[in-house]
Parts: C-alpha cells; sequence; structure tokens
C-alpha cells in the first residue's frame, strides 16, 4: 500500500495531484465526469478584482504536443467568486482549494488576495504574477526579481492564508526571483506557467492567435518545467508546486524526483476531463514499481541528498 499524502504549509494533501488554475473553472464543471473529491486539492480559475471579459478571439491554438491559449484571465470577477462559485463549490466538493489570483497593480492583488483569503473554503492563495495573455499586469510582475518581490510582500502583509507565487518561465534566471519571492514571505512556489510562443495562419499570413502570442502548455513543455523546478528547489527553502505538461503518474512522480511537493495538472484536462482521476488512479501503482511506499519520500531524491537554498551555505 502506497501512502499518497503529503504536505503544503497549512493543508494536508490526499495526494499531490491538483488541477492547475485556468483548466478546471471552479471546480462544478468537471463534478460531472467524477466525483472530484478524490483530488489532493484544485486551483481554481485564475480571478480578479474586477470581472474580465478576456481577449478577442481566436484566442486558443493547437500545436504539437500542446497548444497556445491567449484566453486573457476571462472571469467574473471575486465578488461573484464569493457570493456563487465559491458557496456552490461546498455541496460538491469537502476540501479546501487554492484560489488563484491575478492584477493589473499591487493594489488590485492585494485586495483580491484579502478578499479571497476571506472565503472559508480557501486554503491557500496562489499568486499568479506570470499570465502572458494580459497587457499592464500579470507576467510584468514576474519578470524581474525586484516587482516579484514587491507584489509578494504586499500580499503577504494582507493576508494571514498561506501564500504560493506562480512563476513565469519567461526570464533569464528563475531561481533569481523565486529567491526574490521567497525571501518578500512566500509561503511556497508554484511554477511554471506558460511558455510564450505563436502560431502564423498559412491563408492569411498572419498571427493565428488575435493577441499575436499566447501561452505555450501541454506536454511539449515538461521537460522545461522539470529543469526549472528542479533548480529552484536547489535556490529556495520553501515547498514547491510543479507543473507544465503534466499528463501521467510517471509525470506526477519525476516532478516530484526534482522537487515538488504537489503537482498540478493543466492541458491535459482539456484533452481527457478524467486525466486526473486517472493520474491518481495510476499512482499507488507506478510508485510501487519504482519500490516507493511513501510519495513524500521521493520529494528531491533526484537531487542526490545535495542541500537545497541556504542549506547549501
Amino acid at each position: 500500500m502506497v501512502d499518497l499524502s503529503v504536505t503544503l504549509p497549512g493543508m494536508e494533501l490526499d495526494n499531490p495531484v491538483v488541477p492547475a488554475s485556468g483548466t478546471f473553472g471552479y471546480g462544478k464543471e468537471f463534478a460531472a465526469y467524477y466525483d472530484i473529491n478524490i483530488l489532493g486539492s484544485f486551483s481554481c480559475k485564475g480571478t480578479t478584482l474586477h470581472p474580465r471579459f478576456g481577449n478577442e478571439t481566436p484566442r486558443i491554438a493547437e500545436t504539437p504536443a500542446g497548444m497556445l491559449n491567449a484566453v486573457g484571465l476571462q472571469n467574473p470577477g471575486i465578488e461573484h467568486v464569493l457570493a456563487h462559485e465559491l458557496p456552490e463549490l461546498k455541496r460538491i466538493y469537502n476540501k479546501k482549494i487554492i484560489a488563484n489570483i491575478g492584477g493589473f497593480s499591487v493594489d488590485e492583488y492585494v485586495e483580491c488576495a484579502r478578499l479571497a483569503a476571506s472565503a472559508d473554503n480557501v486554503g491557500m492563495i496562489e499568486l499568479n504574477i506570470s499570465c502572458p495573455n494580459v497587457h499592464g499586469g500579470g507576467m510584468g510582475f514576474g519578470t524581474t526579481a525586484e516587482s516579484a518581490g514587491a507584489v509578494t510582500k504586499a500580499v503577504r502583509a494582507a493576508v494571514d492564508k498561506p501564500l504560493f507565487v506562480k512563476l513565469t518561465p519567461n526570464v533569464t534566471d528563475i531561481a533569481e526571483i523565486a529567491r526574490a519571492v521567497e525571501a518578500a514571505g512566500a509561503d511556497g512556489i508554484s511554477l511554471i506557467n506558460t511558455l510564450l510562443g505563436m502560431r502564423i495562419d498559412l491563408r492569411t499570413k498572419k498571427p493565428l492567435l488575435h493577441n499575436v502570442t499566447g501561452g505555450l502548455s501541454g506536454p511539449a513543455v515538461f521537460p522545461v518545467a522539470l529543469r526549472m523546478v528542479y533548480q529552484v528547489y536547489e535556490a529556495v527553502d520553501i515547498p514547491l508546486i510543479g507543473m507544465g505538461g503534466v499528463s501521467s503518474a510517471e509525470d506526477v512522480l519525476e516532478m516530484m524526483l526534482a522537487g515538488a511537493t504537489a503537482v498540478q495538472v493543466g492541458a491535459a484536462n482539456l484533452v481527457n476531463p478524467t486525466a486526473c482521476r486517472d493520474i491518481i488512479n495510476d499512482l499507488p501503482a507506478a510508485a510501487a514499481r519504482l519500490g516507493v511506499t511513501a510519495l513524500r519520500d521521493i520529494i528531491g531524491a533526484a537531487h542526490g541528498g545535495k542541500q537545497k537554498g541556504s542549506e547549501r551555505k
């Protein structure tokens, strides 16, 4: 019998599998396919202070082994989520969720996080400073250590619940930014968000997406995500949630070996709505084949006993 449980700040998870923000709505859409209480938790649709329609269409494009999206944080706004989505969720989901929040200024991030943290079924705030599909916010805060640290520090002062910061891979040195948000008070780090990419429509000879560029996700990005989780694990002393192209139980185990405590599954949910359930069901056998009896024991094992973060000094 394999023990799948893992521990994040303020949250005990039955297993490490967590649907990623933007691929699972607010939960109820997937409850029609399976009992979502099987999940470790889930990260809700990225929510902003005010409602957003998102970007103009077309905003989705297929790519080999993945997809591009330029949805642009379409959501009903935090007030609607607090009044409708989260109360409705309690009827079908009895665990705490991860509230993914975005913003276009430090003040917006702070207020949205403060409101999200007031919900009793929110166990953690996931600060999205890495969305590549919005102008004037999102990824703009996550591309320098200074700005990432500033918004993290401000939100940390406003909320008592555990705070994870979601990082963009579209930077020169992700470890530097990880250290900055750790120093600013983050309890953990989520990584990676999507890689910036584009497609051109050969018929029109113009960019396929109205936004020109979009975020690349899916199996194509998994090796990049794994490398960055590995690097950040060695740079900081706070727990990581790994994501990026995860689509199987074996991918989850690789992420954990690289240093992730929990693992988010994104684009796979859009291909197969039962992807997370299937991965959870496959995990015990996949772990047993490696001689693993408790998943928590393999977190960071690929580092071969190397010390991490400040322990190296």
